[in-house]
Formats: structure tokens, sequence, C-alpha cells
């Protein structure tokens, strides 16, 4: 199918970022949105994360938008027309030494101050609860039980259909090989398919390809893609039906319910790469860590597994606003791994970026692309433990 000649908005990356935006810019009236995907909508990061929705973070803007996407999660069908099988089972994060359990308080300190509800706990308390858990080597935790996971797809289809209502042209199997610039502002993109298309607005929301999609309007966004392997489990009814997304800090291990199974935490690489394949040395990292922690798992039976990219920036925040070197180009890059539960803060401030000039719902200055050269990074505790 052709392309249009011209668009008001050019998204390039169709996964729940790219969708989101799309659909934010036509709840802000933009006409003629244009969104282009190099493979199939939702096909890359998107359709293979574990889908967590939490409130525990050690900054305020990464928690402020938990809250504003949060209250988006909770009216999803009403505005959708889609249940994102939202499940508010809680999250857990389990503290085993004295410098992660400082974290924790930090954060609950943090958090009681933006109203949230969480509680701070010793392993006896711990175990009381979550009698299944090994806790002999823990000092605490800490739970958010408003926390909890959402499926990836339905929240993706939800953007996309949304989008489309309002009027977004949503494009599969097209690359954009080009960006066009001319004295310091977008003029439109090239296509894979040798067509060219006219704009004054491009968003990068390319998740793990970020950095190429900057390299074509000759800029340099710090993102780069690590492997996250996730295995599952057959249906195992030895634990309860339902219990929180426990996540532990000491090995950056996980587990959730999925459905009558369960879903548990593979390793993620330390060197950047495209690698999506699991491997044998996963399937022992989750196997070990999973048989320490929760000891009845020893009756469990691995049934297989997926690998996904983290977009990972330098300091492990969203990449959000334009750089003033180019205008016109517009950045939703970085989220290295809270891509999906912020998705919907994401879509609507960079909506109001490009329409209003500024982002109101959330002040996203702490999360502009020229921190890491101004040497402005901001400080996460919790990424040093490699969670979800």
């Amino acid at each position: 199918m052709t392309l249009p000649s011209r668009a008001d908005v050019v998204v390039i990356g169709g996964g729940i970022i790219g969708a989101s935006i799309a659909y934010y810019l036509g709840k802000k009236g933009v006409p003629d949105v244009l969104l282009l995907e190099r493979g199939l909508m939702g096909g890359g990061s998107t359709g293979k994360c574990a889908g967590g929705i939490r409130t525990q973070f050690s900054t305020e803007v990464n928690i402020r938008c938990s809250l504003v996407s949060r209250g988006v999660f909770d009216g999803f069908e009403a505005e959708f027309g889609v249940d994102p099988e939202f499940h508010r089972i809680g999250y857990l994060f389990l503290a085993a030494d004295e410098r992660q359990w400082s974290v924790l308080r930090s954060n609950v300190l943090l958090m009681e101050r933006l109203g949230l509800e969480v509680e701070l706990m010793d392993r006896g308390e711990i175990q009381r609860r979550w009698p299944f858990l090994h806790v002999d080597d823990l000092v605490g935790g800490s739970y958010t039980p408003q926390d909890g996971y959402a499926g990836p797809y339905e929240v993706l289809w939800g953007f996309i259909s949304g989008a489309k209502r309002l009027g977004a042209l949503l494009r599969e199997e097209v690359e954009v090989t080009a960006i066009l610039v001319d004295r310091g502002r977008v003029t439109g993109v090239e296509t894979s398919r040798g067509e060219r298309v006219r704009t004054e607005v491009v968003v990068n929301a390319a998740g793990p390809h970020a950095a190429k999609v900057a390299r074509l309007a000759g800029l340099d966004i710090p993102v780069r893609p690590l492997r996250r392997q996730i295995f599952f489990t057959a249906p195992f009814d030895g634990l309860p039906p339902a219990f929180p997304l426990v996540i532990d800090m000491e090995h950056g291990w996980y587990i959730r319910r999925e459905g009558k199974a369960l879903l548990l935490a593979g390793p993620q690489d330390g060197e950047s790469s495209f690698n999506e394949t699991t491997d044998f040395a996963g399937q022992e990292w989750a196997a070990e860590r999973s048989l320490h922690r929760v000891p009845v798992l020893e009756r469990a039976h691995l049934a297989g597994g997926w690998a996904g990219l983290y977009e990972i920036s330098p300091d492990h925040h969203a990449i959000l606003g334009a750089f003033p070197e180019v205008r016109g180009f517009i950045c939703a890059n970085g989220f290295s791994g809270h891509g999906f539960q912020h998705s919907p803060a994401v879509g609507m401030v960079i909506a109001e970026l490009i329409v209003e000039g500024t982002a109101s719902t959330l002040d996203i200055h702490p999360l502009r692309p020229e921190r890491f050269r101004e040497g402005d990074l901001i400080h996460e505790p919790l990424t040093a433990f490699r969670n979800e």
C-alpha cells in the first residue's frame, strides 16, 4: 500500500511506545499521524516482556510515570474496549544484605511522600505471609499491594485500535532508511520501499534500534540492546493460585504466575547484542536461583522460554524530548525494561510536547536527551540489582 506524501508526525517503531504516542497524538487532534514499523507491530521488545506494572522505584520521575500510567491501566477497558488483564497481585522486593535493605527503606520513604501504599517488613513477616519462600538469608523486603502485571498484547492492541480509530495510519514492514534534515529542521523521511514522506516531526520510538535511527538524523542516543532470558514452567499447583511478583534483589531473579504455570526470570546479558535466543546456561541460571528462593520448585518442570531485548540507557532512565540541534526530532527511548509499564505516560507527554511545545502531565526535564553530555545523569539504586 502506498504511503502518503506527507504527514504531520511520523512515528518510527510499532511497539507499545510508538502505538501509545500515535494514540495520544490522535487524542490531541493531530490529523495525519503515520507510524512505520520495520517488522510486525509488537514483534520486538513489547511482545517479549513480562508485563510488570510497579511503583517501586528509587526516583520520583519513575514513580510519577508509574502513577500516571497505572491510572490508564485502571480505566483501560472503559477507554479502549480491551481488557488489559491487569492482575493486582502486588510486588515484593527481597533484600539479602544491608545495602539492599537501605535502598528499600529509602524507596519506602519516597513512595510514602508521594502517597503510595507500601509496606516494609522483616523476614519473619515475609515468611508468615508467603511461607513457600526461603528467607533465612534475607534482611527484609518491601511490598506494594496495588502493583501487578498486565497483558502486553492486549494493551498494545488497545493502543493500535485506538490510534486507528482516531485517524492514524499504521504500516508494517516499512523501514525508515533516511531522515531528511535541512538547516537544523526535520523535513521528511525516506523508506526501504523508496518512498519519501514530507514531515516536520519525527518520533524515534525504535526501542533497541534507537541509536541506529538517531544516527539517520546525525544524532547520538546512548541506547544499547541487552538480552534478557525468561523461562516458564508446565502447570504447577505446588504454589498458591495468586501471590506477588517476587524480585530477589541479590540476583535480579523474579517469579510470578502465568495462568496455571510460572514465569521465571533468566539472566540479563552484560554485553550488548541483538541476540534473542535462549540457552542452556540461562536455564541453569534460572533453575538454580528458583530452587534457592522457592525450594518447592524442585517438583516443577521447565517447559520453555524466550528472550527479548532491553533498550538500556546509561542511567537506566528513559530519554524523552528533543535535541536542540535538530528541531522536530523527538526521542522516546532508553526505557531499560520499563517501557511497557510507562507507555501510557510516555504517549501523553510526547503528544503534549509535539502539540503544545511542552509536557504538562509530567516534568520530563530530568529525562532530556542532553543530560548525558551535560553529565546530569539520574541515579536509580534499584538498577544495580538488575531486576525486571
